[in-house]
């Protein structure tokens, strides 16, 4: 997992090709402009998701995992907290969905950060992460989520 800000992302471009790619988009793009909705970077081997909606209240939320691909998530406007949980052999309360790429589980996030305008974060296959958390109170968020297959 990285918690990182996107002026900052030089660090990281070398992990991999795909997160290098995800890196340019997102500095590179209009995002304010970009309506909800899926783009290509480069075919489906990296993909953009911009997402527009209000933070929830984490009691009624689960963390989620992915097996196919690393999440590069980018905060365009607003700001959420993200509860995260390394993972450890935790049973899924959802199990793995082949065709979705993810599952749930049931277990309380060890911490959150919050995830401020300019902020990226990168979950890898074991970070558990809970997205979308309010901070205080329900708020309209921006956020793009780069999907780049492993």
């Amino acid at each position: 997992m990285i918690v990182d800000k996107l002026t900052n992302s030089a660090i990281y471009k070398n992990i991999n090709e795909g997160i290098e790619k995800a890196f340019h988009y997102l500095q590179n793009t209009d995002l304010f402009s970009l309506v909800p909705g899926k783009y290509a970077i480069d075919g489906d081997k990296v993909f953009v998701i911009v997402q527009e909606y209000d933070t929830l209240d984490p009691a009624n939320e689960q963390m989620e995992a992915h097996k196919k691909h690393i999440d590069v998530q980018y905060m365009i406007s607003g700001e959420e907290l993200v509860g995260h949980a390394l993972y450890n052999g935790q049973t899924p309360s959802k199990e793995y969905s082949e065709e979705e790429d993810y599952m749930l589980f049931g277990d309380a996030p060890s911490f959150f950060t919050k995830m401020a305008e300019g902020t990226f974060m990168v979950f890898f296959p074991t970070d558990l992460h809970m997205p979308c958390i309010k901070v205080n109170e329900s708020r309209r968020v921006k956020k793009a989520v780069v999907k780049v297959k492993i």
